[in-house]
This record gives C-alpha cells, sequence and structure tokens, in this order.
C-alpha cells in the first residue's frame, strides 16, 4: 500500500473513532447526571490539561501567534462552551437521544450563518433540505411537548446554533492556525466560560460521587481528545463532505447506545421526526458541496 492509500485508510480508520467517541458523549453526560456548565466545564478543562503539553512543543516550533487568530480562537471557544452548556443541560431534561440529534443541526445554521455574514447563496436544494430538517424538528418539539420534555429538546437545538457559529469561526481559525494550536486555544476560552457560568449559577465543582467523575474524565478522555482529535484528523485527508455527511452517524449511534445503555426508546413519531431531520441535513450537506463546487 502506498502512502496516500495508508493515509486514507488511517483517516477512516480516524473517523470511524471520532464517531464512536462523539458517538458516547450524550452517554457518559446522562451518566455523570451533573449540571450542565459544571459537566462541560470538566470535559474541556481535561482536554486542554491532556494537550497542554503538546501546544507548548507546537508553540516552541511555531513562535508567537497573531494576536488576532487568538481572538477568533477564543472566540469560537466562547460559542462552544455555549454548545455543550445548552446540550448538556437538555439531556438532563430529555434524554440523550434528541438533544444530539438537534445538536447535529448545525450545518443548517452554518448555512444560513454564511448567507448573513459572508452573502453567500444558496440553492434552491439548500431550502429543500432546511424545510426537511425543519419539519423533522417540529415533529419531535412537538412528541417531547406532550412529554414534557421539550425543552430539553430545544435547548439541544440551540446548542447547534452555537455549534454552527463555532463551526464557521473555527474554520476561519483554521486558515491561518494548524489543528493543535486553534483547538487548545478554543478549549481554554470554552473552560474558562464554563467556569465563570458555572460559579454564577451556583452549580457546585466539588461534591460528586466518584462515579460521576469517571464520567467528567470519559467525557475529557474518550469524546473531547479522542473524538474530536480524531475528526481533526480525518479532516486533514478526507473531504469536508464526506465527514461531514458521515457525522450523521453520532446521533444514530447515540439513540441505539442509549436503548440498552440509558432505557431509552424512540416512538414511531420520533423516529420518522429524526430521520426527516437526518435526511434534511444531508440534503443541507449535498447543497453546500454543490455551491462550493461552482
Amino acid at each position: 500500500m502506498n502512502h496516500a492509500g495508508e493515509n486514507n485508510a488511517r483517516a477512516h480508520l480516524a473517523l470511524a473513532l471520532g464517531i464512536l467517541g462523539l458517538g458516547f458523549s450524550g452517554i457518559f453526560v446522562s451518566w455523570a447526571n451533573a449540571p450542565g456548565a459544571v459537566t462541560g466545564f470538566y470535559r474541556m478543562a481535561i482536554a486542554v490539561a491532556v494537550l497542554a503539553a503538546p501546544f507548548y512543543r507546537r508553540l516552541r516550533k511555531l513562535g508567537r501567534i497573531p494576536a488576532r487568530e487568538i481572538r477568533i480562537a477564543l472566540i469560537a471557544g466562547l460559542l462552544f462552551a455555549g454548545d455543550l452548556l445548552f446540550w448538556n443541560s437538555g439531556i438532563l431534561i430529555s434524554g440523550a437521544t434528541n438533544p444530539t440529534l438537534m445538536g447535529n443541526t448545525a450545518p443548517i445554521w452554518v448555512g444560513l450563518g454564511a448567507l448573513l455574514f459572508f452573502r453567500e447563496k444558496l440553492n434552491s436544494l439548500f431550502w429543500t433540505g432546511l424545510l426537511l430538517a425543519f419539519s423533522g424538528a417540529a415533529v419531535i418539539l412537538g412528541i417531547d411537548a406532550v412529554r414534557d420534555v421539550g425543552v430539553g429538546t430545544f435547548l439541544g437545538l440551540l446548542a447547534g446554533i452555537f455549534y454552527g457559529g463555532y463551526y464557521l469561526m473555527m474554520q476561519r481559525s483554521r486558515q491561518k492556525l494548524d489543528a493543535l494550536t486553534s483547538f487548545w486555544l478554543s478549549g481554554v476560552s470554552a473552560t474558562v466560560i464554563l467556569l465563570a457560568g458555572a460559579l454564577l449559577m451556583g452549580q457546585p465543582l466539588s461534591g460528586y460521587s466518584s462515579a460521576t467523575y469517571l464520567n467528567f474524565l470519559g467525557l475529557g478522555l474518550f469524546v473531547q481528545v479522542g473524538g474530536q482529535l480524531a475528526i481533526n484528523y480525518a479532516l486533514g485527508y478526507l473531504p469536508a463532505s464526506i465527514v461531514s455527511s458521515t457525522m450523521l452517524g453520532q446521533p444514530v449511534l447515540t439513540a441505539l447506545l442509549a436503548i440498552p445503555l440509558l432505557g431509552e426508546f424512540l416512538s414511531f413519531w420520533q423516529i420518522t421526526g429524526g430521520i426527516t431531520v437526518i435526511i434534511g441535513v444531508l440534503v443541507v450537506h449535498r447543497s453546500r458541496a454543490q455551491s462550493v463546487a461552482t
């Protein structure tokens, strides 16, 4: 096998491992059963601490980082903190599956953000995908509202908006900075914001069970360091369209894991709505790929 083939195979393996890691994120959050800002803080703080030494070595090679690029990475971290806060809180209310699905509507918000801020033209395929995704989301929100857990699913939708903003800022950051540098700087920002959020909301940082701390560790190591870095590695060798489309396997995996691990079951209409959302996001991906190609 040549080097290109080896890199391609490793990238596909990294992508699979990344989806597996991120698929467990909702499970760890549910098991931790801690306030959203606290769970997010430990997830990011552990990842930042683990990657501090590699970042320092990278910084010594890079030298001084332009202040503008630091600001962009820090803003990305602020948006990611909002994503984690809403998503973690949503899971505690509605379970792992539906908030995770709503969080993965981020590509839709990326497209709308590109329209508003970058004046990017969106074709009819995008709007078709948007209509499908929102139709599916409306079904899920309606069913969850009847079950009195609609607020959690709505928080997952808000998380998707923040994650879309994070993706846009990270896309800009990666134009000037390598993956580790932008990833670590944004992680520091997210850690500080989540810590401040926990303190302002009076959410305790200590006093949890050993099982909860183990789940924090799982989020920091398995999900953030393992999952997110694996996805970043894959993006270096595979087209973004392939990676982003494959990432839709995350909510499906979370839903499947939630059945035996959390005892969650979905109704016919929730499954129908979820499939509609995924199809809509796939259509949005395709429309964006066509826009880039032309």
